[in-house]
């Protein structure tokens, strides 16, 4: 296995934590499950749910306009999550127009103040900016799909970089063996048709760039599939809709690969969606953690315990896909765009007022159930009750013996997500001893930090038996963040009041606090390579260029030629969308892949409802497809 400064460290197993220790033994890869937050409140569950760094929007400036934060939440989280030694990573990751350097400097400035880790970004612009040092990671609109392109981005000063989600495997390794920081990868969510930062549809449509946070959702539109002679192939389908990507089953896989940060999509979701999706591969990374502790750590500390059992198909989905991780599959859903959740039965029979499933699948009243209907189109509904096994709809629906049932709401789950379903504790060792002039207390972290405290009491001999009520007041850490899992007690012949074992319990706490704040240190900017050319000497306008700053910058790297942003001044016949997902492909004609002739005449064109025609374009040497304005 490859040993890097960067991403391992030098480290320990502390009792039967996970959580990377303090001595120097040996070296392992540190690994960090990211998730997703639209606001200060669901970052600090996702933190209690157990992620180990949570990435958010700022006030202006993130991929995601609508789940911007103001810098007074971004530092509440920041605070809460350093406590654990989790970190708060903020998604400045739209391209900038000149008008708005000034106010993005300024306003990264007050996010280091507030104490955020890191920068996910896409414009290198900032690299001409006068910042502090704040950490730099590429964001994927970055379409990190080229090994030269985050070779350079190491030696630009970037901390860690995600990879493109269309990765493999053997594309992983070829990345990890390349660079010498971080690598990230998506591990779950939505997905994005077009490599992400090269989807120019929604501009061009509609005015709003994906680039600038304003995405259209073009790709989950319904359209007809037109050969060149006008024949409809695909008629009112969802052609370019993804099903969401699962890849649960791959994370050792993925870790020996290279990964070291699992990043969860979702900044738009709800809380519960982040409550249950990051507990769950909190628990599946923890388990690969556990078979291989000489290998890899956490991030950061603190034991999650869960009021519910995690579960992937409870939370929103079209379905889910490895999404090419170990080659083609299937990814698409043509039939629908929205969540059609966890299948729970076929229908046995029904009558006018009720239907019966096949299969035993708890179904209760208010859950959540959808079908795909005689035109292909999904329908659902509400369960208005259930008698024995007779399953009552809330309104009158036609459904056909044989039908797949799915549910996308789980009353009963839902509702113990809205509840407090997570706490997250740091494991302590207390000691109480008796000094000359009083008692003295010794708290050991779980991760070997050590702390002290005297304190100067008159001594009482006592006149009934102390230790049980001493362990009792010294253990009750309640709300806290500390829980005591270990106490030993080296003196009970004195008494003390029970106020005054709570005071003390109380001050330990407010000094573990005040000592982790200080302890918490952010990863600094790493220095940026002296004399670097960028790997090419031309940039068209997928390059994302749309200021001076970022021009002045592939300038000074030899670049000779930088078209500008599509935002900017669109370039004749762009292509607006490029795709590993392939329409052929999924409709079983691939030329590579079947030997039967194609049964249409190209070009292909997808006609939406309003009339609009975009030609389809097949790269087969790269397995690529291309959308472009017919």
């Amino acid at each position: 296995m490859k040993s890097r400064v960067s991403d391992f460290a030098i480290i320990f197993f502390n009792r039967d934590t996970n959580s990377c220790g303090r001595k120097e033994i040996y070296a392992m890869r540190k690994i960090e499950l990211l998730a997703p937050a639209k606001n200060a409140e669901i970052g600090i569950e996702a933190i209690r749910h157990g992620a180990d760094a949570v990435y958010i929007g700022p006030p202006a400036f993130g991929a995601r306009a609508a789940a911007g934060n103001s810098i007074e939440d971004i530092k509440r989280l920041c605070d809460f999550a350093h406590l654990f030694g989790a970190a708060i990573y903020i998604t400045f990751n739209t391209i900038l127009y000149d008008d708005e350097l000034a106010e993005a400097e300024r306003m990264i400035y007050q996010l280091y103040e507030a104490g955020a880790d890191a920068l996910i970004v896409q414009d290198l612009s900032l690299l001409k900016m006068n910042l502090p040092p704040i950490a730099l990671h590429s964001s994927t609109q970055m379409d990190m799909t080229n090994v030269e392109k985050a070779q350079f981005m190491e030696k630009m000063g970037f901390s860690q970089i995600v990879l493109a989600r269309e990765s493999s495997i053997d594309e992983i390794k070829k990345f990890y063996d390349a660079v010498d920081i971080p690598l990230e990868g998506f591990i779950h969510g939505a997905l994005c048709v077009s490599y992400s930062g090269r989807c120019y549809v929604s501009e061009s449509c509609f005015g709003r760039s994906a680039n600038r946070g304003h995405c259209a959702q073009f790709c989950r539109l319904s359209f007809d599939l037109i050969d060149a002679m006008g024949n409809i192939i695909q008629k009112d389908k969802h052609l370019l809709s993804l099903q969401d990507m699962n890849r649960s089953a791959s994370i050792e896989e993925m870790m020996d690969a290279g990964i070291s940060s699992f990043k969860i999509e979702g900044r738009l979701k709800d809380l519960n969606y982040v409550k249950n999706v990051t507990a769950f591969y909190r628990q599946a990374i923890d388990k690969v953690i556990d078979k291989r502790q000489n290998d890899y750590c956490r991030t950061s500390y603190g034991i999650s315990t869960y009021t519910f059992t995690p579960q992937l198909s409870k939370s929103f989905n079209r379905g889910f896909t490895e999404y090419f991780l170990h080659g083609r599959s299937k990814v698409h859903n043509f039939s629908t765009p929205k969540a059609r959740g966890e299948f729970v039965g076929t229908i046995e029979r029904s009558n006018r007022d009720a239907f019966y499933l096949k299969e035993d699948s708890n179904i209760a009243a208010g859950d959540g159930l959808c079908f795909l209907n005689s035109f292909g189109k999904l329908e659902g509904f509400r369960v208005n009750k259930v008698v024995n096994s007779a399953i009552f709809p809330g309104r009158s629906i036609r459904i056909s013996r044989g039908t797949k049932i799915f549910r996308n709401l789980d009353i009963k789950f839902d509702t113990i997500l809205q509840k407090t379903s997570a706490e997250r504790k740091i494991q302590i060792e207390m000691i109480l001893n008796e000094t000359p002039e009083g008692f003295s207390i010794t708290i050991t972290d779980e991760k070997g930090y050590k702390i002290a405290k005297d304190f100067i009491i008159e001594k009482i001999m006592a006149n009934t038996p102390q230790r049980e009520n001493i362990i009792k007041q010294l253990s009750k850490w309640g709300n806290t963040i500390f829980a005591v899992k270990t106490f030993s007690l080296n003196t009970e012949k004195y008494f003390i009041p029970s106020s005054i074992l709570s005071t003390w319990r109380r001050e330990m706490e407010q000094l573990l606090i005040e000592e982790y704040q200080k302890m918490y240190q952010r990863q600094q900017r790493r220095q940026v390579a002296k004399d670097s050319s960028y790997y090419i000497q031309e940039l068209d306008y997928t390059a994302n260029v749309a200021n001076h700053l970022a021009k002045d910058f592939y300038t000074e790297h030899g670049v000779n030629h930088i078209a500008p942003a599509f935002e900017i001044k669109p370039p004749q016949s762009p292509i607006l969308m490029t795709c590993r997902h392939c329409i052929r492909y999924a409709l079983g004609h691939c030329p590579q892949k079947h030997s039967a002739p194609l049964p249409w005449k190209e070009p292909l064109y997808l006609q939406s409802s309003d009339g609009r025609r975009f030609r389809l374009k097949f790269d087969c040497a790269k397995c690529e497809m291309q959308v472009l304005h017919s």
